[in-house]
Formats: C-alpha cells, structure tokens, sequence
C-alpha cells in the first residue's frame, strides 16, 4: 500500500468519564490499580494501527500531554483553536493535508482503539471505486447512532438519531448501518468539499455555566451528503461492532480493556 495521511481526532475532553480530568485519548488500554491508570494509552494503539504515511493529531485539551504521550510517533500536531464539531476538526487539518503528499486520506479517532490494520486497509480499497468512504457496523440495537441512508452500494447520507427515530417503521428498517465515525476519502476530493463543509455551519444550542448558549459547529457527517448531491461515489467498509466501539463512559472504557487483554493473549 502506498503511504496514506492519517488524521486522528484528540481534542476532546470526555466529560462522561466520571472522575477523569485528563485527555480522553491517554487513558489506558492495560489498566494498573485503577480504571484510569496504566500503561498503552488508546491514542498509541490508533497510531501503531494506521497505515504507513504522515500523521496528524487534532489538539485542544491537556494538548500538551497529547504531545508529550506521542512524541515518539514523528506525527504533526494540529491545534483545534474551538472545539467546534468534528467538522472543526477536520477542517483544523486544512494545512497539513495541504502539504501532504500522500494521495488518500484516513479520518478516525483517538478513543476507538481497537480497529485493526486490516480494517484501516480494507476502508482505503474502498477508495478504488469511491471517493469517499464511510466505516460502518450492524449492531444489534442501533441505539442513538447515526445510521446510513443507503441507494444499492453508495451511501446518500448520514441520518442523525434525533431524526431516524420518527421515520416511519418501514422507513426505519431499510436503515442497516450504523456510522462508526471513521472515513477514507481521495485528499484532493477531500481538500475540495473541506472548502463546502466550511460554508455550512450548525447553529448548536449548549447549556454553559447554567445557561444556553447558540454556537457553531461543523458536522464531519455532511460530508457525505455534500459529495452524494454531487454525483460523488461514497462507499462503505464493514468492521465488526466491537472493532469499533468508541470511549466515551467507565463502562466503554472496562469493556475495550478486555477486549484489548482477550487481543493480547491471541
């Protein structure tokens, strides 16, 4: 394969893990003492799982214990001045894709460290026949993921669940796929519809201080249809539902170190 650009989200907070200050993405997959010490921070098994190329990590909070954890890994740290959406994210990202030679790209995240290398492998193939390439799964309760709306093999759009819970049932069911938030796309397609992304902001309402707040923010979603209404091609590669299971509670975070010991010991 040739070198592929990885972009790698980890500037969140993680405020649903409950007596955590940290960055999100440093809590360890071998857990010594405590849920919330040990070693193998997630952030370095996604890095050591990415293809070959040059990597960036998208930064805000604690961004100086992202740097000091990765430091090793020759990555470009890219910081993200707001935390504006996962779009923000991307679009953070702009000056580093731009001086990137590599012609494909990888988006994914820091807290979701179990994908394997030939998973990541699989979602760059998709890149033959499409332009942009979604990771998905088929769990077995859908719960409040994002699900893709789907026309024979190409993904239209990514239906949020505020949205996909009052289709009607027949409407409901023709949703298979749930997004696991991992995408591939060609960098100079990506490069273009970055550009269309950055003119199409949501106006967010967010409670802060004990008050609502409207801010902006960009959906990484949106991409997909952006390039769709186009007559781009978007596929989608299917992981396992544990593969990418994300941290985002206690309980997210007890179940990936398991997952990641039954690994170690096979």
């Amino acid at each position: 394969m040739k070198e592929v650009a990885s972009i790698v989200f980890a500037a969140g907070k993680g405020s649903r893990m409950m007596g955590y200050q940290g960055n999100k993405t440093l809590l360890p997959l071998i857990p010594e003492g405590s849920l919330y010490s040990g070693r193998r921070p997630m952030l370095i098994e996604v890095l050591d799982n990415l293809p070959p190329g040059p990597k960036g990590i998208v930064v805000h909070h604690f961004a100086d214990q992202v740097r000091a954890a990765a430091a090793a890994h020759g990555a470009e740290f890219i910081v993200q001045p707001e935390t504006n959406g996962t779009g923000g994210a991307l679009l953070a990202a702009r000056s580093f894709l731009e001086s990137s030679a590599a012609d494909k790209v990888i988006i994914t995240m820091g807290d979701v460290p179990l994908i394997r290398p030939a998973t990541y492998a699989g979602l760059i193939a998709q890149l033959c026949s499409c332009d942009l390439a979604v990771l998905a799964f088929d769990p077995p309760d859908k719960a409040q993921y994002g699900l893709l709306e789907c026309a024979g093999e190409h993904v239209k759009k990514i239906v949020e669940w505020k949205y996909w819970r009052s289709y009607p049932a027949s409407r409901r069911a023709a949703l298979h796929y749930c997004n696991a938030g991992v995408y591939a796309a060609g960098r100079r397609v990506l490069l273009e519809y970055m550009a269309h992304l950055a003119k199409a902001p949501h106006r967010v309402q967010k409670k802060w201080g004990g008050s609502h707040v409207t801010v902006e923010e960009f959906f990484l979603t949106d991409l997909v249809e952006l390039m769709s209404r186009d007559g781009l091609a978007v596929g989608m590669a299917i992981a396992a539902p544990a593969e990418v299971t994300g941290v985002d509670t206690p309980e997210a975070l007890h179940y990936v170190q398991r997952q990641y010991a039954g690994l170690r010991r096979h």
